[in-house]
């Protein structure tokens, strides 16, 4: 769910109406698709969830049949749905509406620079939210379009109140809309391709971003000069991509999907430049008759093809003709390869004369042209350039291990590489890379492996895309599991054999991710060594004395625990921001973070201002992952402002007085924390590591094997054959989590140790309260355990553990329970709240529109999962159960 702090609604009574306007046009097309005994069953469960009697609603579900099962299933489904759309134009309406009234709220832009008390901040500030393919994108292509109709439609309901608009039409569009919904299929039923995934993410593009980022950055530009701020930095928003760069697990990633995810996102936005062109020439009338041109403007006229007799005062015309033409034939060399002499060869020149319409029109009083598309594309432009986001490339270390392996062995260097100690890899690595600048595959390659070729082949292409597109196209290249020195020298061996690495060169920054609790511990060593290195002391040179390190949320979580997980980030973020200043470099963090808390997510704004004290390095990236970009970025109001909130913590962050801690004072709290953070550590560890039970418990009382055979994403449930939790993907292992409503990811744990901090001493309680009052970093941890908490239901977590086969697996729930029960306690303790979300209105008022219904989901789903696995449901019908796991996650509004 989007990161929402807009403190109200502005009308909860409108909210509640369009709410009411929709469930009744769902129920009228329901009537339509199904018997009249079936549909009062609906009628009947609705009422049931709507006063929250979920014992009776549980014997109703119970007693359907299957055919009445999918009926309803598929209208829990889509209510859900519904009513996140009419929040979504609740939120737009109060977006535009503060805006406009100048009213402030919290992550307003104007605040942030209004408050800035060292302007040198803003210089090199740069914030990229990168687009991720991780298998929660729970809705089809298709579904997505059609809410985007229905919001569309739902933005003019207040029109219609007001006469504006002929309101038989517009009911009769919403109804047709919200029908071809129910009649359409909610699942796919074919696994996506990485090809699907890049085209439906570069959707977002023409529906949100491209407007959003642009508004946002005239806002930027206004602001500065209202505040007397001079400074040129022009891309202080940029967009990051995974898809088609992704490989980490995933096998059909490759040289193909690369240079498809790159090329489709210059087709895309070159399609933009030229429809914009195509506009501001019928737009740009203007003749030299009445106002004056510059001798520049009169230059770039004079190579147009436009030669029209009635264009021979229409310079600007003539000018945006040439331009137009020159790109198109650009986008035909960039897509085609088709080469001729008037074309763009760089951004630069294709922004240099667009350049020479805007300062003709400022040399003659023509300000006011440069404003609404003009000043859009200008910005675009200088964001954007020729492709939409710089996509990285990652891998696991284990492959690119491999890889070099096999050169290594091939020219008879080293026969059994992985054999060595890491002392010894690092000495057989450095001499390649520093003394011997031949690569090591010369000659015949036709023995080399697949994986070896495969992996070749797409540092290859990485390499032709940034010769053709710019170096921006692909600029980093990330390790998972780093855990030494050796894991980044081997992924440098790679990219020397392609050309993008040299002894006093590195045209791809090689990029450490520290994903578990241990790495994250060593990951101050293992970078202090690597740093000290001359070679990567000219690579960091050559990359403007930066270096990026990727912190990951989801494994850290999943192998230690919530408090473990970001107590141990919030550690190895200062002590690596610290290494930085030893070494005289910027170090930057790259934060893979989830939709879920369990996986890192929770508002952004609150994760950012809670970062430590100088961590903030100028950038800052963050994954943007599954459901959580449709609700973010879904359209171009939520959009422009969750990337103005997530720019705005930013600055704030990096405002923040650097005010040392008093040293006792903050020996006292670290000292605390990390006592209750390897007590929070052991409890979760004994739980999912130790309990011999918990396997089974996992896989019987939770719908991962469902999940699993869901076709969300390219990409498989985990790396090998499941055999242990270790060895399964964080995504799943949170999702299944949200669906059986436990959340265990975002709060296990918590609970023992708070409580047994607190009895060692009667004064602990209050020193934890003033914590939370007055330490960002602590409030936003306990805060997202809140609402994670606020959405967890235990009745319901107790249905799902019926389902499992023995008693002594049944009750691993109980040990669940009473931890849960523990953490709520002492949460809200801590909080001094009396309930869940008591400082969060909106998501509380979100919460009860929803909740009645993918509850009543949840009850579906136990029932086709009980009758499935006791061969009632045959395989034709499992599909039910998954449109059961989509609309709970769209109640959710988080999958994983």
């Amino acid at each position: 769910m989007q990161s929402t702090r807009l403190e109200s609604s502005i009308n909860e009574n409108i909210v509640q109406e369009e709410i009411q306007l929709l469930t009744e046009m769902l129920l009228e097309a329901t009537r339509k698709m199904t018997s009249e005994e079936t549909f009062k069953k609906i009628m009947t469960l609705k009422k049931l969830a709507d006063n929250k009697k979920y014992g009776e609603l549980n014997t109703v579900v119970k007693d359907l049949t299957k055919e009445e099962m999918y009926t309803v299933a598929k209208f829990f489904s889509v209510l859900p749905l519904l009513i996140n759309i009419a929040e979504d134009v609740d939120l737009a309406f109060e977006v535009n509406y503060k805006n406009n009234a100048g009213e402030n709220y919290t992550g307003k832009l104007k605040s942030a620079i209004e408050n800035i008390t060292d302007n040198t901040i803003l210089e090199n500030i740069n914030v990229v939210p990168v687009l991720t393919a991780h298998p929660t994108q729970v809705q089809r292509k298709t579904m997505l379009d059609l809410t985007e109709e229905i919001h569309s439609l739902l933005r003019k309901h207040r029109d219609i109140k007001q006469g504006l608009i002929n309101e038989t039409k517009w009911r009769n569009n919403l109804q047709k809309h919200i029908e071809i919904i129910l009649q359409s299929d909610t699942i796919r039923e074919k696994k996506l391709k990485v090809s699907n995934e890049i085209t439906n993410v570069l959707e977002y593009y023409n529906r949100s971003f491209i407007q959003a980022i642009s508004a946002l950055i005239t806002e930027y530009k206004n602001l500065l000069k209202e505040n007397n701020i001079s400074l040129i930095n022009e891309t202080p928003i940029t967009m990051g991509m995974w898809i088609g760069g992704d490989r980490d697990g995933n096998p059909y990633v490759t040289a193909e999907t690369l240079k498809l995810s790159a090329m489709k996102q210059c087709e895309v936005i070159l399609d933009y430049y030229v429809v914009k062109l195509e506009n501001l020439y019928r737009t740009f009338s203007i003749s030299s008759q009445f106002i004056n041109v510059s001798d520049e403007l009169k230059n770039l006229s004079e190579k147009s093809t436009d030669v029209s007799e009635y264009r021979e005062k229409e310079l600007y015309r003539k000018s945006i003709f040439y331009i137009k033409e020159k790109l198109l034939n650009t986008k035909n060399y960039l897509l085609n390869d088709i080469k001729s002499e008037n074309i763009y060869l760089t951004t630069y020149e294709f922004e240099k004369d667009l350049e020479v319409i805007k300062n003709s029109l400022l040399e003659n009083n023509g300000e006011v042209f440069i404003t609404g598309e003009f000043e859009e594309l200008l910005n675009v432009v200088k964001i954007f350039g020729f492709y939409l986001a710089s996509i990285d490339m990652r891998q696991d270390s284990s492959v690119h291990e491999v890889c070099v392996a096999e050169l290594l062995r091939s020219a008879n260097i080293v026969k059994n590489y992985s054999d060595l100690s890491e002392k010894d890899k690092c000495k057989v690595l450095l001499k390649q890379l520093v003394e011997d600048p031949r690569p090591l595959s010369i000659g015949d390659n036709s023995k080399q492996s697949e994986q070896l070729k495969k992996e070749l082949e797409i540092f290859r292409t990485a390499r032709i895309l940034k010769d053709k597109l710019g170096d921006n196209i692909i600029k980093q290249s990330i390790i998972s599991h780093t855990t030494s020195i050796s894991d980044l020298l081997e992924l440098a061996i790679m990219l020397k054999e392609v050309g993008l690495v040299g002894k006093d060169f590195a045209r791809l920054q090689l990029v450490p991710l520290f994903e578990t609790i241990e790495d994250l511990e060593n990951s101050y060593e293992v970078m202090d060594n690597y740093l000290k290195l001359d070679i990567v002391k000219e690579w960091i040179k050559d990359n403007k004395y930066y270096q990026e390190i990727m912190l990951g949320y989801s494994d850290s979580n999943k192998d230690g625990g919530y408090l473990s997980s970001g107590w141990s980030l919030y550690k190895a973020q200062q002590k690596l921001a610290l290494l930085g200043d030893k070494h005289g470099i910027k170090i930057t963090f790259f934060h893979g973070r989830g939709g879920t808390v369990g996986r890192g997510g929770g508002p952004s704004y609150d994760a950012i201002v809670s970062q430590p004290l100088g961590s903030l390095q100028d950038r800052i990236r963050l994954t943007e992952q599954g459901e959580v970009i449709g609700a973010k970025y879904g359209n171009k109001d939520a959009a422009y402002y969750n990337l103005e909130t997530l720019f705005s913590a930013v600055i704030e962050r990096m405002n923040s007085d650097k005010v040392e801690l008093d040293e006792n004072l903050y020996r006292k709290i670290t000292n605390a924390m990390d006592e209750i953070v390897a007590d929070s550590y052991k409890t979760y560890r004994k739980l999912v590591f130790k309990n011999k039970e918990f396997y089974n418990y996992f896989f019987e009382a939770t719908p991962i094997k469902e999940i699993s055979s869901l076709n969300i994403g390219s990409r498989p449930a985990s790396r090998k054959k499941i055999t242990d939790i270790g060895g399964l993907r964080a995504i799943p292992w949170v999702f299944s989590w949200s669906q059986s409503r436990i959340m265990l990811p975002g709060w296990y744990g918590v609970g023992t140790a708070f409580s047994n901090f607190i009895r060692k001493d009667s004064k602990n309680l209050s020193f934890l309260q003033e914590l939370y009052e007055q330490w960002p970093f602590f409030k936003a941890l306990l805060s997202n355990v809140d609402m994670v908490m606020s959405k967890a239901d235990m009745g319901i977590a107790k249905e799902y553990s019926n389902l499992c086969s023995d008693e002594k697996t049944k009750k691993v729930y109980n040990e669940i329970l009473k931890e849960w029960n523990l953490t709520k306690e002492v949460v809200l303790k801590i909080s001094k709240h009396s309930n869940f979300l008591e400082d969060n209105f909106y998501l509380t008022q979100s919460l009860e529109h929803r909740l009645p219904y993918f509850n009543t989901l949840n009850y579906v789903q136990i029932e086709l999962i009980r009758r499935a696995r006791q061969g009632e449901i045959p395989d034709s019908q499992i599909n039910t159960i998954h449109i059961t796991i989509n609309g709970i996650a769209t109640g959710l509004r988080n999958s994983g």
